[in-house]
């Protein structure tokens, strides 16, 4: 890739949604984590300076749109003792949230992803083909393709690609050769 084709920067903001209702975003996932971390709502509030009133306002939207509490909360006495933590479904959803960040960072960090993305395909390094024979192994598989000139090819790719891409024997597909790669699309 030309340093030059690369103007702009990637961002991405990942929010979670239930039943189409978007249910959690950065921010309301930051008030969740803050109160897993801290056993308080009123310090989380303080932590990501917002007001108590709205923090209760954010876990009220996102225990109305789940249909179930995600937030719990313990009564103090005379000497405190109060605090609040996540219930069961409060603790999936940020694991869940988190789960999908991490991931799309990786894809945001990956430099051969944003490269593909701007690869210029020439007619001479796209073949189409059909797939001949699929060897899986531990981690990686090998695909032979059969080409239109009547030539075999053979791509190793990862077994995740193989049933990613649903492969089977007979499959039409196209090879992508790139450097000393051989990718597989079946668009």
């Amino acid at each position: 890739m030309h340093a030059s084709r690369k103007r702009y920067e990637s961002k991405y903001k990942p929010w979670l949604e239930h039943q189409g209702k978007a249910i959690l975003g950065e921010g309301r996932a930051k008030l969740l984590i803050q109160i897993r971390d801290l056993a308080s709502i009123r310090e989380a509030a303080e932590k990501l300076s917002i007001p108590y009133r709205t923090a209760w306002e954010h876990i009220r939207k996102i225990e109305d749109a789940l249909g179930a509490p995600v937030v719990k909360t313990y009564r103090g006495g005379a000497q405190g003792g109060g605090g609040a933590g996540l219930t069961e479904e409060g603790a999936r959803l940020v694991r869940e949230y988190e789960r999908y960040e991490r991931y799309l960072e990786g894809v945001s960090a990956d430099k051969e992803f944003w490269e593909a993305l701007y690869m210029k395909i020439s007619a001479r390094n796209r073949l189409k083909g059909v797939v001949k024979g699929i060897e899986k192994g531990e981690v990686a598989a090998s695909v032979r393709i059969e080409i239109a000139t009547p030539t075999v090819i053979t791509a190793l790719i990862t077994r995740d690609a193989v049933d990613d891409l649903e492969l089977k024997i007979g499959d039409e597909v196209e090879a992508v050769i790139k450097a000393t790669e051989v990718m597989i699309s079946t668009e």
